[in-house]
């Protein structure tokens, strides 16, 4: 009889440990992606982090060591500006380009500081990453 529990309870014993353990790494993955979310939290779509790193990567060079610096780049940028300004910067900044004086309106003072928010992350970036 005894040799005859022993199995029994060996493998209750084992299906108490899997189920003790299965809740546990539940818990800590539970735990690890609230962290992990929290700590990566940006709204910067992932077009938008593309298109820079395409950019930056046909001004200093196709290499894989660019490509790290200029995703560091960007990383930086939205680290330190939210997605909506760097939004307004880059429309002023692409109104500008059509030159005249329609477009005239956008050297103005509120414009101007949005894009020298965005000039100031972009040398952060280039500091930090190159």
């Amino acid at each position: 009889m005894k040799t005859g529990r022993f199995p029994a309870v060996l493998l209750t014993a084992g299906a108490v440990l899997v189920a003790l353990g299965a809740a546990a790494i539940g818990e800590e993955c539970a735990t690890k992606t609230t962290d992990i979310t929290q700590a990566l939290v940006n709204d910067y779509p992932t077009n938008v982090r593309g298109d820079y790193i395409y950019g930056c990567m046909l001004v200093n060079g196709q290499s894989r060591d660019v490509l790290d610096k200029c995703a560091c780049s960007i990383d930086v940028i939205a680290a330190s500006l939210p997605y909506k300004e760097y939004e307004e910067a880059e429309t002023v900044m692409s109104v500008r380009q059509r030159g005249g004086e329609s477009v005239a309106y956008m050297y103005a003072p509120a414009y101007r500081a949005k894009v020298e928010n965005l000039k100031r992350a972009q040398v952060e970036g280039e500091i930090r990453c190159f």
